[in-house]
């Protein structure tokens, strides 16, 4: 079985895949053109010791994660609506980035907080408040996938991130990469951006049952500060469990992600799979690796 290097995200009419050294990013233009877009990984990111140190690689893998997925997400859109000058990065991306960080932070941390600090009072235990707290994020979480995945245009999105996961089964089973023979795979897969989101929402529960119950100055403050550490412990489960999939005890541990997945992807159409077949193979070959 080949060592677990290959994943990616869905962007507008297109995916990204990212490998050992570098990234590629394949959107079908309107004109039904697939344009597919290269680049070397920042190396001090992922081949530097500090960078590889378990709980630290985490947060570094998670921030790059970040940036990339924004960087392609407005490289597609900009394709999409066929822009003249389509450039992967700019000013506009930092800005998107910051934006989204917020919002995130303000929906699904901040925001359940102060509403279960109206009713703070009436609540008889820290345990019970923090896990009031829980389910109300979590509640959010599944509030918005559900309601964005009504959505058309996201709804392809969602066939696109599909899309993703079928190329990636595949490679890693190690069958030909053509259209045909990825459509037979599942949309599920265990390293999956929503099952990650699901265990840092697990995670943040557990956490803050710790930390009882401080005002709500102090109550915000260590929500923020369990932001990068729940961070760091999802990924290292994460990764721990894609390499251990095949354990009973794992399969019952990842079993919620997998389920989720299920708001987050689409069946694709083969011109979808395509797409992202285009991005693997580049990245595969900027690698120097063998495609089927």
């Amino acid at each position: 079985m080949k060592e677990i290097h290959y994943g990616g995200q869905a962007v507008i009419e297109g995916v990204m895949m990212r490998g050992r050294r570098n990234m590629a990013v394949a959107v079908r233009r309107p004109s039904g053109e697939v344009l597919v877009h290269s680049e070397s990984l920042p190396s001090g990111i992922y081949n530097s010791p500090v960078g590889r140190l378990p709980f630290v690689r985490g947060l570094t893998m998670l921030w790059d994660t970040l940036v990339l997925g924004i960087r392609s997400l407005m490289f597609s859109a900009d394709v999409a609506l066929e822009e003249e000058e389509v450039e992967f990065g700019g000013a506009m991306m930092w800005g998107t980035l910051i934006f989204s960080l917020l919002l995130g932070i303000g929906l699904f941390v901040v925001l359940p907080m102060l509403l279960v600090g109206l009713v703070d009072r009436y609540i008889t235990t820290p345990l019970l408040s923090n896990l009031a707290e829980g389910l109300v994020r979590l509640g959010f979480f599944l509030a918005y996938l559900l309601a964005i995945g009504r959505l058309p245009d996201i709804r392809r999105v969602f066939a696109y991130h599909g899309a993703e996961h079928k190329t990636v089964n595949a490679y890693e089973a190690g069958v030909p990469l053509t259209p045909q023979d990825v459509q037979g795979f599942g949309t599920a897969h265990t390293r999956c951006g929503t099952g990650f989101l699901l265990i840092v929402l697990i995670l943040f529960v557990l956490l803050s049952t710790l930390l009882g119950r401080p005002p709500l100055v102090w109550r915000l403050l260590s929500r923020l500060v369990l932001v990068p550490v729940v961070a760091s412990l999802a990924y290292e489960f994460i990764k721990f469990t894609a390499g251990h999939h095949e354990h009973p005890l794992v399969k019952v541990l990842i079993a919620p992600g997998l389920w989720l997945q299920r708001l987050t992807t689409q069946e694709p159409d083969e011109s979808m799979l395509e797409v992202s077949i285009a991005a693997l193979q580049r990245v595969l070959a900027e690698d120097g690796v063998g495609a089927q």
